[in-house]
């Protein structure tokens, strides 16, 4: 089963923009969340150690920023594995 994905972000965000744009160009279902109108949501990312967003939790995995080879790694778990 895919893990959840999560997308933290904050409106004017460029980095966030170009996370959730990738998410959705590899078809990578995600909430999406503004931390700037959930402070629980803030209080939780920060408990993980991060101060600026984007910050993508996905399973037991996170990370903050536009990582795009983090993205393509995630993509590629998703996909359905083919026996040969």
């Amino acid at each position: 089963m895919p893990p959840d994905v999560t997308l933290y972000s904050s409106p004017g965000c460029q980095p966030c923009k170009a996370t959730a744009r990738k998410l959705d160009q590899l078809g990578i279902a995600h909430a999406r969340i503004d931390v700037t109108e959930d402070p629980d949501a803030l209080a939780y990312i920060k408990g993980l150690g991060y101060t600026a967003a984007p910050v993508v939790v996905a399973g037991e995995d996170h990370w903050t920023g536009f990582r795009l080879t983090k993205i393509e790694a995630l993509a590629a778990s998703m996909r359905p594995q083919v026996d040969e």
